[in-house]
């Protein structure tokens, strides 16, 4: 079974209708025992970090994602539930995030158009899990932020848009994609597939922990 976060924030319906056309079983909670049962959880987001924050707060699940992350577990945030996991963003004041994945949120700056809106090709920069069998396709993006992972390591697949633009990280069992997969076409629903086929698997002492040392 497959949580789907549900803090208020979020697509539900879309990755739920998603992760149940792949073929595995989806619920949209917010009860922290069904999530921690979960064989793999999925944070959504749409709006404003600072909001997504204090809603998480209210609610504890910001503690219940961090503990989830904690066991080994598949955990995969999507568009602004990817940017959650970082440290902090600048999104309209500095606002601190799940600290799962070392680096800073930051707006686009420059007289290009923002937000960066459209089908950008990816380019892996990282072997990862979630590739498997899968071609450096394109996937749809609308975002006016995006994050600056610390570590080149968690830099899983990038895109250009008029830079070297984050699109996909990871960190031993803690994944993030930018964009929606479920709104991405073929290659968006083979990665969030790759995604669930993790969720399924015996992981015993396969992955550390997001955080941990290897």
């Amino acid at each position: 079974m497959i949580a789907i976060i549900d803090y208020g924030m979020g697509n539900l319906h879309s990755v739920s209708k998603a992760v149940e056309r792949l073929g595995y079983e989806a619920v949209v909670t917010s009860d922290e025992r069904k999530i921690m049962a979960a064989g793999g959880a999925i944070l959504p987001g749409v709006g404003a970090f600072g909001d997504a924050m204090e809603q998480l707060r209210a609610s504890g699940l910001d503690g219940t994602v961090a503990r989830y992350a904690q066991t080994g577990k598949p955990l995969l945030g999507i568009c602004l539930g990817m940017q959650l996991l970082f440290t902090r963003s600048e999104e309209h004041g500095t606002h601190e995030g799940l600290n799962l994945l070392p680096g800073d949120v930051v707006r686009f700056q420059g007289s290009y158009k923002v937000p960066h809106m459209g089908w950008n090709r990816l380019e892996y920069r990282q072997q990862s899990p979630l590739f498997a069998g899968i071609e450096e396709g394109h996937v749809y993006f609308v975002h006016s932020y995006h994050a600056r992972p610390e570590q080149p390591s968690d830099l899983l697949a990038v895109t250009d848009y008029y830079q070297q633009v984050t699109a996909i990280v990871g960190r031993g069992n803690v994944y993030g994609m930018q964009f929606h997969p479920e709104k991405s076409g073929s290659t968006g629903m083979r990665l969030l597939g790759n995604f669930l086929a993790l969720c399924t698997r015996d992981r015993a002492g396969d992955h550390p922990a997001a955080g941990a040392k290897a």
